[in-house]
């Protein structure tokens, strides 16, 4: 009958396995501390203004000048949205400093949901349409038409600005969502080129396989080109409904009626309601606020997401 050996507790450490050990800790440098000093003051010039525009939303008007120096007011209060929301009545509203006047915030904000989804959503399809084919199709003059859409990056868009209400004008589509969205629905330089160039990254091999099993360049395009595109799509995305929301000159031109007024219209038509000698800065101030929650959860939704789809650059 064989005995186990009896191990000393000297044996008995050195059989256990040893913890695994941390990597070593990143020294802190001076070129470190610039870096991070850089980044807090940048974040900070960013961020202070939405903070300084919220701090005035919750000032009354009375204190507007008075309490201008702190970084919390005094006396907070949410009259001021609740009178841009409209929940107020006119004497109300006088009594908290305002002129009486109040944003159809449901109704603009609608108008605004739909400005802007109808250009993302169009726009990021059509640029991807447009990006695939000069990555992947072979046509006459494909390089020459590539070279002009690149070169339009250098035309300021307000250039563009006169002609295009010129010709929604004479189309007779004033006032109406579809002459709105005509000008930026289709496509634009920067989206076509940046989709471009994701595409030339995705292996051929992937395509060539689809061919052999018969599938054609639209199912190559929908079934395997667009899923893979899933991040560079939601950036487009993104970036075109921030841009498309914040619009104020176009939307101004030509939906100026109820029907089509979006947000950031109303606001400058709030704005201009107020007597030029004391103007509603803190009722804009409450506008401009919530004007701005829209966008901000739709980054806080989608914003991992976006991230974690541009970690996706690979085959399985």
């Amino acid at each position: 009958m064989t005995q186990t050996p009896t191990l000393t507790p000297t044996e008995d450490a050195r059989r256990k396995p040893s913890p695994r050990t941390k990597g070593p800790r990143r020294r802190i440098t001076p070129g470190r501390i610039a870096a991070w000093t850089l980044l807090g003051v940048a974040l900070f010039v960013t961020v202070f203004p939405f903070y300084w525009m919220i701090r005035t939303a919750l000032t009354p008007a009375a204190d507007i000048y008075s309490d201008s120096t702190g970084l919390i007011p005094e006396h907070p209060t949410m009259i001021n949205f609740l009178r841009v929301l409209g929940l107020t009545s006119q004497a109300e509203a006088q009594a908290a400093g305002g002129s009486g006047a109040h944003v159809d915030f449901l109704r603009y904000l609608l108008n605004s949901v739909v400005y802007s989804g109808l250009i993302a959503v169009l726009q990021t399809l059509f640029c991807a349409m447009a990006g695939y084919a000069f990555a992947r199709l072979r046509f006459p003059g494909r390089d020459a038409v590539f070279g002009v859409l690149i070169a339009a990056l250098m035309v300021p868009p307000i250039f563009t600005v006169l002609p295009n209400f010129v010709l929604v004008k004479n189309l007779d589509l004033l006032n109406t969502f579809a002459g709105m969205v005509a000008p930026s629905v289709l496509m634009t330089p920067f989206a076509v080129f940046f989709l471009r160039q994701f595409f030339l990254s995705i292996p051929r091999d992937v395509e060539e396989a689809a061919t052999l099993d018969g599938v054609g360049s639209w199912g190559i395009f929908w079934r395997i080109v667009m899923p893979m595109s899933r991040g560079p799509l939601i950036t487009i995305g993104l970036t075109t409904t921030v841009w498309s929301w914040k619009d104020y000159l176009w939307p101004l031109l030509t939906g100026r009626e109820e029907e089509t007024r979006v947000l950031t219209v109303a606001l400058g038509i709030f704005q201009q309601q107020s007597p030029n000698a004391q103007p509603d800065w803190t009722g804009l101030m409450a506008g401009s606020a919530l004007s701005v929650l829209p966008v901000l959860v739709l980054l806080i939704v989608l914003g991992r997401r976006l991230v974690e789809s541009l970690n996706f650059t690979g085959i399985k």
